[in-house]
């Protein structure tokens, strides 16, 4: 029988469908190429995500990393043989191309001394490594260095104040004080550094002394500095009243204690001998407070606001006397009489002094006496 005739269309149809073997083996070939690109952008997509989760997830993934590289290490020097490994405490490792590997591999060794040396519950471990820069102070924010290099500088104004308080007219300081507050603080603030390499504080010695007076006993503290004697005395037991250049609105009254303390008294109003009136203080205190050029007028004050019989403690730094007698024959003069002396210390001299009757004197006689400031020599600190 004749074979059935074949349409044009089914012709058409099969040759479409029979394709080179060589053709279809380079697109494979390019298809996988692209599937290869595609898979990496996919891959560098992911990594991008992953880096940007959150603190756990990093940390989880570390600890693996670690465990892994670990057990990689030991794999590799018990099969292959090469040069022994060893793991210090601090997570270093050595030898041959392990070494090498893991230099290079993205900071893994910096995260495993960062590992081992967390405690179990993920602490830093109290072990710091070596090589670190300066320690930060957790209070003031500053490193070792910077901490030194400002009480250095600290301790450079301070003597600088000093020097200007022990050579200039108590004015001088009122000014200063006044155009600047700050120069009150950063002075008591550096006085109460050197404090601390003193082997006593005279403050301390009058805060013990003056704890056993009778009670309502009124204290004036001429120059009291932080006001520590009346900070520190029993005030339902003793009456403290304290004075310095700048007030502190609670336990300072601001005054010029070496020209006028804002206290009632008097002086002698005639040439007869007299202790004056309305006096109200039982004791003066001057604790390392007779600064400036001018402070014999600390003294006459102390003199004026002091009951009849009263008392005066001076301490004074011991370098500062040109000559002790000559400054006991001052106070005297100014009307005290020196009861007692203490110069066991290395660092200060303790006075005790009574009030006693004087007559009346002409500002010319005055102005002579209050000229002999010079027995006391500035306190000057060495420089540094």
């Amino acid at each position: 029988m004749p074979t059935a005739p074949v349409s044009k269309l089914a012709q058409s149809t099969s040759k479409k469908r029979k394709r080179p073997v060589a053709q279809d083996a380079d697109k494979m070939q390019s298809v996988e190429v692209n599937l290869d690109k595609l898979m990496q952008k996919l891959g560098s997509v992911g990594k991008n995500q992953e880096d940007k989760q959150g603190s756990k997830k990093k940390k989880k993934n570390h600890e693996k990393t670690t465990g892994d590289l670990d057990a990689k290490v030991e794999h590799t020097t018990s099969n292959k043989g090469k040069k022994k490994v060893s793991s210090s405490p601090g997570g270093s490792i050595k030898g041959g191309a392990v070494e090498q590997s893991v230099k290079g591999g993205s900071g893994l060794r910096k995260k495993i001394k960062q590992k081992r040396s967390l405690k179990p519950d993920g602490r830093q471990s109290e072990q710091q490594p070596q090589n670190v820069s300066p320690t930060v102070d957790e209070i003031s924010g500053l490193t070792s260095l910077q901490k030194g290099m400002k009480e250095s500088l600290d301790g450079a104004r301070f003597r600088w104040i000093n020097e200007l308080l022990y050579k200039s007219d108590s004015s001088e300081a009122v000014r200063m004080m006044k155009e600047d507050p700050a120069v009150f603080h950063d002075y008591h603030s550096g006085f109460r550094h050197q404090v601390q390499s003193w082997p006593s504080n005279p403050v301390s010695h009058y805060i013990s002394q003056l704890s056993s007076y009778p009670q309502n006993t009124i204290i004036a503290d001429l120059g009291c500095g932080d006001a520590t004697l009346a900070r520190s005395l029993p005030a339902r037991k003793l009456k403290v009243l304290s004075f310095d250049l700048i007030s502190d609105g609670a336990y300072i009254v601001a005054a010029d204690i070496c020209s006028h303390v804002p206290l009632p008294g008097s002086e002698p109003s005639s040439s007869q001998m007299s202790e004056g009136e309305a006096q109200v203080v039982d004791v003066v205190v001057c604790a390392l407070s007779l600064m400036g050029t001018n402070w014999p007028v600390c003294i006459r004050e102390a003199w004026r606001v002091l009951k009849p019989g009263g008392e005066l403690k001076i301490a004074e730094v011991a370098s500062r006397f040109t000559d002790v007698d000559e400054f006991v024959s001052l106070i005297n003069s100014i009307g005290f009489k020196m009861k007692s002396k203490d110069d066991h210390n290395s660092h200060f001299t303790l006075f005790e002094f009574k009030k006693v009757a004087r007559t009346s004197r002409s500002d010319k006689e005055w102005s002579k006496v209050m000229s002999n400031g010079s027995i006391l020599k500035p306190c000057e600190y060495k420089r540094r």
